[in-house]
């Protein structure tokens, strides 16, 4: 369990040795989820998209990344203090991140019914 969003963190892709992402749970109640990600040079695979049937709002923390949704003709490029609110079944993916740099994301996850407010 982490109590720092910055803590234990890799240097690089380098010092991480090519390890996926890093994901922790934060919180989670009802309805929502807390997630902290770590990404060291990772995307999403070729041709796969997210779809996923809660809403996500996503803030690069520190970092940078590239994220693209199915019906945008180019990606975002958010860095460090950009979010993204993501409705429930919005088609994504993230198309880079800096190998050089460790990005860290803070991803709240809630339910569709919680979207509609």
């Amino acid at each position: 369990m982490i109590d720092n969003l910055f803590a234990q963190l890799p240097r690089s892709t380098v010092e991480n040795g090519k390890n996926p992402e890093q994901f922790a749970d934060l919180l989670q109640r009802p309805g929502l989820r807390i997630e902290r990600i770590v990404s060291t040079g990772q995307c999403s695979p070729p041709d796969f998209w997210y779809d996923q049937a809660e809403g996500e709002w996503v803030a690069v923390l520190c970092g940078e990344a590239k994220l693209r949704f199915a019906d945008e003709t180019e990606p975002r490029h958010l860095r460090a203090g950009d979010f993204v609110d993501i409705a429930p079944h919005r088609r994504h993916r993230v198309d880079w991140t800096p190998p050089e740099t460790v990005t860290v994301w803070l991803a709240v996850f809630y339910s569709a019914s919680l979207a509609t407010r």
